[in-house]
């Protein structure tokens, strides 16, 4: 089942919370103060804006601390006004257990500049309620993130 606006309010933590992005099925979350473009790092907050030239790899960092309980879990989609400008997202699910701040990926395919504002909603995310609560919850390496956090997967060497 997926969680109406009023059960995202009671039963998830998301801080800071905004009533503009919450949804009838999902909240909207926001560009954070730290992104990587192409590698280099962005400070949003203070510049106040990212851009992401056409062709171009982004890293984002939720404004939003979110945490789930064992028995709910995140699916991710990007705003659909981005995707008409070109921008894709590939987001992995937030498994039950999560908290912290998300580091989500973004490519630039048009042609042209897309410029993402400090605070701009730009994902939505549902919560998705399981049968039980997990027996495993996420415990794993990015648990806690606060700050713009790259792969942590070894690079493996040939």
């Amino acid at each position: 089942m997926i969680l109406p606006d009023r059960k995202i309010r009671e039963e998830i933590l998301i801080e800071p919370f905004s009533e503009k992005s919450l949804q009838p099925a999902g909240y909207d979350l926001r560009v954070g103060r730290e992104a990587m473009v192409s590698g280099r790092f962005v400070n949003v907050e203070r510049e106040g804006k990212v851009v992401i030239p056409p062709k171009t790899h982004a890293l984002i960092l939720t404004l939003e601390r979110v945490k789930l309980p064992d028995d709910v879990m995140g699916d991710m989609k990007l705003r659909s006004s981005l995707a008409r400008e070109g921008l894709l997202g590939s987001f992995a699910w937030v498994d039950p257990g999560w908290d912290g701040n998300l580091t989500l990926a973004v490519f630039n395919g048009s042609d042209s500049e897309i410029e993402l504002a400090y605070g701009e909603r730009f994902v939505q995310i549902a919560f998705i309620r399981l049968e039980e609560p997990a027996q495993n919850p996420y415990r794993g390496s990015y648990q806690g993130s606060q700050h713009l956090t790259p792969s942590k997967r070894r690079k493996r060497t040939e």
